[in-house]
């Protein structure tokens, strides 16, 4: 429920358990004021929180106290802070005038409440019904600048969703270079601040570490949300765990360069604030015109860690992942990647889907190499035509042969990349990233395509449709193999060019918008070089993203575990791959792999022809095991129960359905430890009341929870097993 007070002038918005308070300062100046657990009552005088804002304390507001200006810009707890004016902290938004100036003072104009959420244009956005909206319209006057900003709530989630709009109401141009979408700014409580950080194989690790006076930021200029960083951000109170402790995230669903930062402040206040990363950024804003900001998710969480991973799982799940395949369970694929490379024919992926299929696998995925001359990552992106020498009788042949196999057939693209090494490139060197008078900078021996043309899209689009109308083909994997440098176009003019980032992400939002709704059986699975793009905003167009291309059971713990600390596991692309593991060298006992991979899409990874003849009977138990959970990865609730991560040795987590009638629960020994004897594990949200079986015996879930269950010892290195609990029915 959302509220405004006109008397005190106060916003409240209310979800199942949290408040969010705003308040206008001096009638104009919107401050904010609370969030957090649930407030009580709702009279017209209960709402009357302004005292926090506390305006009566030195320097007082401008009205009272003009002299001191600066002094309260600099001190108020802004909703929505500007630069340029007397805030020096950490602004939202900052414009460049037509008299070539900067500075902003964003006051109050007005705001509406509405049912039901609109949608952000060009952008993904979570959406549903039993939905309520709340629009306050800030403005400037000497630039004739208004922003929008709108707070969303759902009837069934503790988020609030915020995002930004600019409008030029003015009679001359400005220059937006800075417009981040959220700000949340409290009293500093000792905070911690969490992140997820890595790189390429090693993507989402979590750290976490106290909060001090001056910044802390996590951030990506690569064009994308990153290996290295992502555009998540959480302030916690000191000893915060699972399941005590509270928890003020911020989570940014885009694609592309963000900034998320947190700042403590010489007042002992913190300021946190994300958007799209000011750095490459710079929107011409003609009279009239509009620039819409990604949104924001917020969540606060009063019960730990585990409540706000609750929060997250669900919204996602229930409002912003929109293909049919989220009800569904996934096909088990395998994909011929780590198997060939670039070294296959028809015939031998025929025989890899022969064998897959005698085993139970459902798809064939093949991978990079189909293409132009691609024999090698040195050529012939951009040439999306089947190479015949590989598919003797073109691409329709394999799917038919794969498909006469009861299998489906997925593909992989990587459609915003060209070869120098390619006909489109001799054809069209315009139609690349370049920097006027250098050298364009090589990754992977590729360019990255200027998406800000409108013809470069249309070719893309054409070249994905004209492949998959050419066979009947179900799933693609969409690819992203490098980081944008190079960031000039030869389209657009010279005062538009900071807008190439930006331009770029909506521009692949476009193309995968184009794609699922012509297509809207499709299967899409996004990737970037692995999870360089595991983020919200891809959530939206694709149900599920490749999670890393490291495929390692042990290192997979970690990034899976900095993943599901955010998103539903059914989300999280997850395959069984080869020994020794094709990027660390470790070998791991096939069960555990397989185990590893049953807490996301699941699938295969290798040659299925080539394994042992032990492990190839294993694959028909472990696909019958997804089956058997999938129903929890999809729709239960996630706990975390131990950390390998945090003790180095042994990893376990949880699932249990919504209705607390069943729940699985996943342990891997990864390294054996001497003169240590079994391990308590204390389960979670179970009915305390009600009596369970696990492995034949009786508990109730009061003793499972409370007391825990034993974990036998295992006898060595890399050991996993999965343990079912059911609900015995009265």
């Amino acid at each position: 429920m959302i509220v405004f007070n006109e008397k005190t002038k106060i916003f409240k918005l209310d979800t199942k358990a949290t408040s969010y308070v705003m308040g206008l300062a001096d009638g104009k100046y919107l401050g904010h004021i609370y969030y957090g657990k649930k407030l009580g009552a709702q009279g017209q005088d209960a709402t009357d929180l302004s005292y926090l804002m506390r305006i009566e304390e030195s320097p007082f507001v401008p009205s009272q106290n003009m002299r001191d200006k600066a002094s309260f810009l600099d001190n108020f707890q802004m909703e929505y802070p500007f630069g340029g004016t007397g805030d020096f902290r950490e602004s939202c938004i900052n414009v460049i005038s037509a008299d070539g100036q900067e500075g902003l003072e964003l006051v109050y104009a007005g705001h509406r409440i509405y049912q039901g959420k609109e949608k952000l244009e060009g952008l993904p956005a979570t959406w549903g019904n039993n939905c309520e909206t709340l629009e306050i319209t800030l403005e400037d006057g000497p630039t004739g600048l208004k922003v929008l900003l709108s707070y969303s709530i759902f009837e069934d989630s503790d988020a609030v969703l915020r995002s930004a709009k600019a409008v030029n109401s003015g009679s001359q141009t400005i220059f937006i270079n800075r417009m981040l979408s959220a700000c949340l700014e409290m009293d500093n409580e000792a905070f911690e601040v969490l992140s997820l950080h890595g790189s390429w194989g090693r993507e989402r690790h979590m750290a976490r570490l106290p909060l001090t006076y001056g910044g802390y930021t996590t951030e990506s200029i690569r064009g994308e949300s990153s290996h290295q960083d992502h555009p998540f951000l959480a302030a916690l109170t000191p000893g915060c765990t699972q399941e005590s402790g509270e928890v003020y995230a911020m989570h940014f669903v885009y694609s592309g360069n963000f900034l998320a930062k947190a700042q403590v402040t010489c007042y002992d206040t913190l300021r946190m604030v994300m958007g799209i990363h000011p750095d490459y950024f710079r929107w011409k804003l003609e009279p009239g015109a509009s620039f819409q900001a990604p949104e924001t998710v917020l969540v606060y969480s009063g019960q730990g860690l585990g409540a706000m991973t609750h929060t997250f799982h669900d919204l996602y799940r229930n409002h912003l992942i929109r293909s049919s395949y989220k009800e569904k369970d996934r096909p088990v694929l395998i994909n011929n990647w780590e198997a060939t490379y670039f070294d296959f024919d028809t015939d031998k992926l025929t025989a890899i889907a022969k064998e897959a299929s005698r085993l139970g696998i459902e798809m064939l995925v093949m991978d990079d190499g189909w293409f132009g001359n691609r024999n090698s990552d040195n050529c012939s992106l951009g040439d999306w035509t089947v190479n015949e020498e590989k598919l003797p009788g073109g691409l329709k042949r394999l799917v038919d042969e794969v498909h006469k196999l009861g299998m489906k057939f997925g593909i992989w693209f990587e459609p915003e990349m060209i070869s120098p090494d390619s006909k489109l490139y001799k054809e069209h060197p315009d139609w690349a990233l370049q920097l006027k008078g250098r050298t364009p900078v090589l990754a992977r021996e590729q360019l990255v395509l200027d998406l800000s043309r409108p013809e470069v899209v249309d070719y893309v689009y054409g070249c994905l449709r004209n492949i998959l109308t050419s066979a009947g083909i179900e799933y693609v994997k969409w690819d992203m193999n490098r980081q944008i440098t190079d960031i000039g176009s030869s389209y657009l003019p010279k005062d538009q060019q900071g807008e190439l980032s930006h331009r770029h992400t909506l521009a692949v939002y476009e193309l995968q918008e184009r794609l699922i709704t012509e297509f809207p059986d499709l299967l899409l699975e996004n990737c970037s070089g692995g999870g360089a793009r595991f983020d919200p905003g891809m959530l939206y167009y694709s149900p599920q993203i490749w999670c890393s291309d490291d495929t390692d059971a042990v290192e997979r713990l970690m990034i899976q575990e900095g993943t599901q600390l955010l998103y539903p596991l059914s989300t999280i692309g997850a395959h069984v791959s080869d020994c020794p593991n094709h990027m660390v060298g470790r070998v791991t006992p096939f069960e555990t792999r397989g185990i590893v991979a049953l807490a996301g899409t699941f699938g295969y990874e290798l040659d299925i022809t080539k394994i042992s003849g032990q492990e190839r009977e294993m694959v028909p138990g472990q696909i019958a095991a997804y089956k058997k959970y999938a129903p929890l990865v999809r729709d239960g609730e996630y706990y975390r129960i131990a950390s390998y991560q945090e003790n180095h040795f042994f990893d376990c987590y949880e699932i249990v359905s919504k209705d607390k009638s069943t729940a699985a629960v996943f342990c891997v020994q990864v390294l054996a430890q001497p003169n240590v004897r079994s391990r308590k594990l204390k389960l979670r949200g179970l009915d305390a009341d009600a009596l369970y079986e696990v492995e034949g015996k009786q508990y109730s879930g009061g003793a499972l929870m409370y007391a825990g269950l034993l974990w036998e010892r295992p006898s060595g290195d890399f050991q996993a097993k999965v343990v079912d609990v059911r609900r015995i029915e009265k």
